[in-house]
């Protein structure tokens, strides 16, 4: 039996798919972006956006002032197709395409946003690889929050198999290096009209 290659479904994805066909599509990233108004006054506020793609969250930032924003995705196409969009824009962002589970970092960040990543790695090997990482590359002091599927949103995305999430999973996997302040659930509506559950969890570096 072959293995599942991560990279190469998702440059798939981005290179059949539009805009407006995939799921997580989501015009004006409201959930992120009324974070970091209230937490982060300042511009220069080093901010990542992990899994983040072809998200309109680098859009909404640079337009809002901030001027230190990250891009991380495993899909070369997907941050291609960012990139475009931006056009002239696109260079100031830093555009990093690697898988999260191989990513050493070489900066720090006071912000890590997740609403795409995580839910997709299923081996708990990875999960671990993952926090693991995010504890080297948030400052102490800074602020992560994570979006996954919730135990009540779908099984399968993209055509795979997700790992469903609740708060005491997320807050277990997270902990020692990151304290949970709070999280919440919400809706989203696919451009089909289908709706998906997630849960979001705000966790301080410590």
């Amino acid at each position: 039996m072959t293995s599942f290659n991560r990279k190469a479904h998702w440059e798939n994805v981005y290179q059949t798919k539009e805009l407006t066909q995939v799921s997580w599509y989501e015009p004006t990233p409201h959930t992120p972006l009324d974070f970091i108004k209230k937490h982060f006054l300042d511009k220069n506020t080093a901010i990542i956006d992990i899994g983040g793609g072809d998200s309109f969250l680098a859009d909404h930032l640079l337009k809002d002032g901030y001027t230190n924003i990250t891009v991380l995705d495993i899909s070369g196409a997907a941050l291609k197709r960012a990139q475009e969009r931006l056009g002239e824009n696109a260079h100031l962002i830093r555009w990093i395409e690697a898988d999260i589970t191989q990513w050493e970092p070489q900066e720090t960040y006071d912000f890590w946003y997740d609403r795409a990543a995580l839910h997709f790695l299923t081996d708990l090997q990875d999960q671990k690889t993952y926090f693991s990482t995010a504890s080297k590359a948030v400052t102490i002091g800074g602020k992560m929050v994570i979006g996954a599927f919730s135990t009540q949103g779908p099984l399968k995305c993209s055509g795979i198999e997700i790992q469903q999430y609740d708060e005491k999973l997320l807050t277990a996997l997270a902990e020692p290096t990151f304290k949970k302040v709070h999280c919440f659930t919400q809706f989203h509506t696919t451009p089909s009209g289908s709706q998906q559950h997630f849960i979001f969890c705000h966790f301080n570096r410590v």
